[in-house]
């Protein structure tokens, strides 16, 4: 996948401390949900909406709007989702599984490389890190429920794929919008559209699930 070790793994050490500043306040902000949820996503909502607009400098007006029709959902289904009865067992799940998903695409695709899985939208991205992500979300997803394994995995699985696609077209959008990265807030990530596009795309998802699993 790549010519030679070093950079292979040359943003690892800026991804793995990122991470382990975010993924510790991220699951706080879960775990007290109310008003510093509330807050939190709003927060990082915000940011991802400002990153958008600078993508969006001197470009017809119909990028914003597109923007709003992008981000807007992920940030009432994570709201919704937190606030519903089990809202915090939900929620962890939703990331725990989204990031299990990152971290096994990264390590696996880096590790094994192969064949592209999108190389008109993003070059980087194999089927063996596809492969490798989707079991270990699947994974995550059973030892998070346990008690449940058979939905845990199917529910992972769908979240899983639905990230990855999500992952997907945030590379399309970059790619449009002519960048490498949305921004640069997050060291070894990007923008803030770049560390969260599984989760955009999966939080309105797991918010449809919920409701036809309940109304079913």
């Amino acid at each position: 996948m790549f010519l030679s070790a070093e950079p292979r793994w040359r943003d690892l050490g800026l991804r793995v401390a990122s991470a382990l500043v975010l993924a510790p306040a991220g699951v706080a902000a879960i775990w007290l949900g109310g008003v510093v949820w509330l807050a939190t996503v709003t927060l990082i909502v915000a940011g991802m909406g400002v990153e958008w607009a600078l993508l969006c400098r001197g470009r017809p007006r119909i990028n914003l709007a597109w923007g709003v029709l992008y981000i807007l959902p992920s940030y009432v289904a994570l709201i919704v989702l937190r606030g519903a009865a089990f809202g915090r067992a939900t929620v962890l799940f939703l990331m725990l599984v989204v990031w299990a998903g990152d971290i096994g695409a990264y390590l696996v695709g880096r590790l094994v490389g192969g064949p592209r899985l999108a190389p008109g939208i993003s070059p980087g991205k194999t089927w063996s890190g596809a492969a490798g992500g989707t079991l270990c979300a699947v994974l995550a997803g059973v030892a998070v429920a346990p008690a449940h394994p058979g939905a845990a995995s199917l529910l992972a699985l769908v979240l899983s794929i639905v990230a990855q696609a999500g992952d997907l077209l945030e590379s399309a959008i970059k790619r449009h919008f002519g960048v490498k990265d949305s921004g640069r807030l997050i060291p070894g990530h990007g923008g803030l559209l770049d560390r969260l596009d599984g989760v955009v795309a999966a939080a309105p998802a797991m918010l449809l699930i919920s409701f036809l699993t309940r109304s079913g």
